[in-house]
Protein backbone atom coordinates (compact mmCIF):
# COMPACT_ATOMS: atom_id res chain seq x y z
CA UNK A 1 0.00 0.00 0.00
CA UNK A 2 1.54 3.31 -1.51
CA UNK A 3 2.23 5.93 1.57
CA UNK A 4 1.93 9.88 0.67
CA UNK A 5 3.76 11.82 3.23
CA UNK A 6 4.50 15.87 3.23
CA UNK A 7 2.82 16.32 -0.09
CA UNK A 8 0.34 18.99 -1.91
CA UNK A 9 0.11 17.44 -5.15
CA UNK A 10 -3.42 16.60 -4.34
CA UNK A 11 -4.38 20.33 -3.40
CA UNK A 12 -7.30 21.22 -5.88
CA UNK A 13 -7.22 17.90 -7.70
CA UNK A 14 -10.84 16.11 -8.81
CA UNK A 15 -10.92 12.54 -8.51
CA UNK A 16 -13.63 10.60 -10.31
CA UNK A 17 -15.07 6.84 -10.36
CA UNK A 18 -12.23 6.84 -7.73
CA UNK A 19 -11.70 4.44 -5.03
CA UNK A 20 -10.17 5.34 -1.40
CA UNK A 21 -11.91 2.02 -0.32
CA UNK A 22 -9.82 1.43 3.31
CA UNK A 23 -7.52 4.32 2.69
CA UNK A 24 -5.90 6.33 6.06
CA UNK A 25 -5.52 10.37 6.38
CA UNK A 26 -3.82 10.87 9.43
CA UNK A 27 -2.59 14.59 10.18
CA UNK A 28 -3.63 15.94 6.81
CA UNK A 29 -5.45 18.70 5.50
CA UNK A 30 -8.84 18.27 4.06
CA UNK A 31 -10.67 21.72 4.39
CA UNK A 32 -13.16 22.42 1.16
CA UNK A 33 -13.08 19.06 0.10
CA UNK A 34 -16.31 18.68 -1.86
CA UNK A 35 -17.80 14.90 -2.27
CA UNK A 36 -20.94 14.40 -4.01
CA UNK A 37 -22.52 11.25 -4.83
CA UNK A 38 -19.98 8.87 -3.05
CA UNK A 39 -19.96 5.67 -0.52
CA UNK A 40 -19.84 6.76 2.97
CA UNK A 41 -20.78 3.37 4.72
CA UNK A 42 -18.49 3.25 7.46
CA UNK A 43 -16.48 6.26 7.09
CA UNK A 44 -14.77 7.55 10.17
CA UNK A 45 -13.65 11.06 10.84
CA UNK A 46 -12.03 12.43 14.33
CA UNK A 47 -11.16 15.84 14.14
CA UNK A 48 -9.23 17.69 16.90
CA UNK A 49 -10.49 20.73 15.54
CA UNK A 50 -13.72 20.07 14.32
CA UNK A 51 -15.51 22.31 16.62
CA UNK A 52 -13.99 25.55 15.04
CA UNK A 53 -15.56 25.05 12.00
CA UNK A 54 -17.99 23.20 9.81
CA UNK A 55 -19.06 20.07 8.35
CA UNK A 56 -21.58 19.69 6.60
CA UNK A 57 -23.45 16.20 5.52
CA UNK A 58 -26.04 16.28 2.99
CA UNK A 59 -26.32 20.01 2.94
CA UNK A 60 -26.43 20.05 7.01
CA UNK A 61 -23.89 21.17 9.45
CA UNK A 62 -23.26 18.24 11.99
CA UNK A 63 -20.57 20.13 14.00
CA UNK A 64 -23.71 21.11 16.34
CA UNK A 65 -24.95 17.81 16.54
CA UNK A 66 -21.41 16.27 17.11
CA UNK A 67 -20.77 18.77 19.95
CA UNK A 68 -24.46 18.08 21.84
CA UNK A 69 -23.77 13.77 21.78
CA UNK A 70 -20.29 14.43 22.92
CA UNK A 71 -21.69 16.58 26.34
CA UNK A 72 -24.47 13.96 26.38
CA UNK A 73 -22.08 11.24 26.41
CA UNK A 74 -19.15 12.89 28.68
CA UNK A 75 -20.96 14.63 31.24
CA UNK A 76 -19.36 17.71 32.21
CA UNK A 77 -17.76 18.11 28.92
CA UNK A 78 -20.39 21.39 28.42
CA UNK A 79 -18.76 23.55 30.92
CA UNK A 80 -15.08 23.35 28.95
CA UNK A 81 -15.76 27.18 27.55
CA UNK A 82 -16.87 28.62 31.04
CA UNK A 83 -15.59 32.04 30.87
CA UNK A 84 -16.50 33.12 34.91
CA UNK A 85 -13.40 31.69 37.54
CA UNK A 86 -16.33 30.26 39.08
CA UNK A 87 -17.65 28.37 35.80
CA UNK A 88 -13.49 27.50 35.33
CA UNK A 89 -13.83 25.54 38.60
CA UNK A 90 -16.86 23.68 37.81
CA UNK A 91 -15.45 22.56 34.83
CA UNK A 92 -12.05 21.49 36.13
CA UNK A 93 -13.63 19.80 38.34
CA UNK A 94 -15.98 17.68 36.32
CA UNK A 95 -12.65 16.90 34.08
CA UNK A 96 -10.66 15.36 37.05
CA UNK A 97 -12.90 13.28 38.24
CA UNK A 98 -13.99 11.93 34.77
CA UNK A 99 -10.29 11.34 34.58
CA UNK A 100 -9.72 9.90 38.00
CA UNK A 101 -13.00 6.98 36.54
CA UNK A 102 -11.07 6.46 33.88
CA UNK A 103 -7.48 5.67 35.61
CA UNK A 104 -9.32 4.01 38.25
CA UNK A 105 -11.30 1.27 35.96
CA UNK A 106 -8.73 0.41 33.71
CA UNK A 107 -6.67 -3.00 34.39
CA UNK A 108 -2.98 -2.38 34.88
CA UNK A 109 -2.37 -4.97 31.76
CA UNK A 110 -4.31 -2.12 29.43
CA UNK A 111 -2.44 0.96 30.43
CA UNK A 112 0.21 0.55 27.67
CA UNK A 113 -1.84 -0.88 24.87
CA UNK A 114 -3.06 0.51 22.19
CA UNK A 115 -4.73 0.51 19.36
CA UNK A 116 -2.93 0.70 15.92
CA UNK A 117 -1.00 4.28 16.16
CA UNK A 118 -3.04 6.13 18.63
CA UNK A 119 -1.47 6.55 22.08
CA UNK A 120 -1.88 4.36 24.82
CA UNK A 121 -3.13 5.87 28.42
CA UNK A 122 0.35 5.87 29.72
CA UNK A 123 1.12 7.65 27.09
CA UNK A 124 -1.52 9.93 26.93
CA UNK A 125 -1.41 10.91 30.32
CA UNK A 126 2.11 12.20 29.86
CA UNK A 127 0.89 14.11 26.61
CA UNK A 128 -1.87 15.95 29.31
CA UNK A 129 0.87 16.57 31.48
CA UNK A 130 2.82 18.14 28.69
CA UNK A 131 -0.20 19.93 28.05
CA UNK A 132 -1.10 21.45 31.34
CA UNK A 133 3.00 22.47 31.88
CA UNK A 134 2.81 24.35 27.90
CA UNK A 135 -0.79 26.39 28.92
CA UNK A 136 -0.19 27.11 32.40
CA UNK A 137 3.22 26.89 33.24
CA UNK A 138 4.18 28.22 30.06
CA UNK A 139 1.11 30.23 28.73
CA UNK A 140 -0.39 31.59 32.27
CA UNK A 141 2.99 31.63 34.53
CA UNK A 142 5.01 32.05 32.09
CA UNK A 143 8.04 29.94 32.97
CA UNK A 144 11.40 29.88 31.04
CA UNK A 145 11.64 26.09 30.95
CA UNK A 146 7.76 24.63 31.89
CA UNK A 147 8.06 21.04 30.61
CA UNK A 148 8.29 18.19 32.65
CA UNK A 149 10.86 15.69 31.13
CA UNK A 150 8.44 12.84 30.94
CA UNK A 151 5.92 14.72 28.54
CA UNK A 152 5.09 13.33 25.64
CA UNK A 153 4.98 15.88 23.06
CA UNK A 154 2.95 16.09 19.63
CA UNK A 155 3.82 14.30 16.91
CA UNK A 156 5.78 16.76 14.23
CA UNK A 157 7.13 18.46 17.12
CA UNK A 158 10.68 18.56 16.31
CA UNK A 159 9.66 19.37 12.51
CA UNK A 160 8.79 22.95 13.76
CA UNK A 161 12.48 23.03 15.46
CA UNK A 162 11.59 22.62 19.38
CA UNK A 163 14.40 21.20 21.94
CA UNK A 164 13.33 17.77 21.76
CA UNK A 165 16.46 17.54 24.14
CA UNK A 166 14.27 18.64 27.05
CA UNK A 167 12.48 15.05 27.39
CA UNK A 168 13.76 12.56 28.60
CA UNK A 169 14.62 9.32 26.40
CA UNK A 170 14.20 6.27 28.48
CA UNK A 171 9.99 6.00 29.14
CA UNK A 172 9.00 6.43 32.53
CA UNK A 173 7.16 3.67 34.73
CA UNK A 174 3.84 4.27 35.32
CA UNK A 175 4.22 5.01 38.95
CA UNK A 176 6.31 7.74 38.13
CA UNK A 177 3.41 8.89 35.09
CA UNK A 178 0.42 8.69 37.98
CA UNK A 179 2.59 10.74 40.24
CA UNK A 180 3.43 13.84 38.05
CA UNK A 181 0.52 13.55 36.32
CA UNK A 182 -0.95 14.32 40.06
CA UNK A 183 1.11 17.14 40.79
CA UNK A 184 0.58 18.66 37.87
CA UNK A 185 -3.95 18.51 37.97
CA UNK A 186 -2.99 19.77 41.60
CA UNK A 187 -0.80 22.84 39.87
CA UNK A 188 -4.42 23.89 38.02
CA UNK A 189 -6.51 23.36 40.88
CA UNK A 190 -5.05 25.87 42.90
CA UNK A 191 -4.21 28.30 40.11
CA UNK A 192 -8.03 28.18 39.88
CA UNK A 193 -8.82 28.29 43.35
CA UNK A 194 -7.53 32.10 43.33
CA UNK A 195 -8.07 32.87 39.76
CA UNK A 196 -9.72 36.16 39.18
CA UNK A 197 -12.13 37.59 36.69
CA UNK A 198 -8.80 40.20 35.84
CA UNK A 199 -6.51 37.57 35.72
CA UNK A 200 -8.55 35.82 33.39
CA UNK A 201 -8.57 38.90 30.66
CA UNK A 202 -5.22 39.42 30.77
CA UNK A 203 -3.59 38.55 27.72
CA UNK A 204 -0.23 36.30 27.61
CA UNK A 205 2.04 35.14 24.28
CA UNK A 206 1.14 32.06 22.57
CA UNK A 207 3.66 29.29 24.22
CA UNK A 208 3.81 27.27 21.37
CA UNK A 209 4.43 30.23 19.13
CA UNK A 210 3.16 30.96 15.81
CA UNK A 211 0.69 33.18 14.20
CA UNK A 212 -1.00 36.27 15.70
CA UNK A 213 -3.00 34.87 18.29
CA UNK A 214 -2.78 35.89 21.81
CA UNK A 215 -4.75 34.37 24.00
CA UNK A 216 -6.24 35.37 27.21
CA UNK A 217 -5.38 33.42 30.94
CA UNK A 218 -8.86 32.33 30.29
CA UNK A 219 -7.89 31.01 26.86
CA UNK A 220 -5.36 29.24 27.84
CA UNK A 221 -7.49 27.58 31.10
CA UNK A 222 -9.86 26.36 28.01
CA UNK A 223 -7.64 24.87 25.56
CA UNK A 224 -6.01 22.49 28.86
CA UNK A 225 -10.07 22.01 29.46
CA UNK A 226 -10.38 21.06 25.74
CA UNK A 227 -7.02 18.90 25.59
CA UNK A 228 -8.55 17.23 28.98
CA UNK A 229 -12.11 16.19 27.17
CA UNK A 230 -10.70 15.37 23.75
CA UNK A 231 -8.01 12.90 25.36
CA UNK A 232 -10.32 11.37 27.14
CA UNK A 233 -13.01 10.64 24.41
CA UNK A 234 -10.04 8.96 22.04
CA UNK A 235 -9.03 6.85 25.29
CA UNK A 236 -11.96 5.70 26.13
CA UNK A 237 -12.64 4.97 22.76
CA UNK A 238 -9.49 2.91 22.52
CA UNK A 239 -10.13 1.33 25.64
CA UNK A 240 -13.57 0.31 24.96
CA UNK A 241 -11.68 -1.39 21.28
CA UNK A 242 -8.84 -2.94 23.42
CA UNK A 243 -11.35 -4.81 26.08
Amino acid sequence: MATYSKTKEFEGATFVNASFKGAALRFSDVSGLRMRGVEVDGLDIDSHDLFFGSLFVNGVDVVPLVDAELNRQFPGRELQNAQTPEGLREAWVAARNAWQETVADTPRELVDAHVEDEWSLAQTLRHLILASDGWLRGGIQQLEQPFHEIGLIFTGAEDTGFDMSIFRVDPPSYEEILAVRAERQQQVTDFLSSVTTELLADERENPWGGGDWRPSVGDCVRVILEEEWAHLRYIRRDLALLR
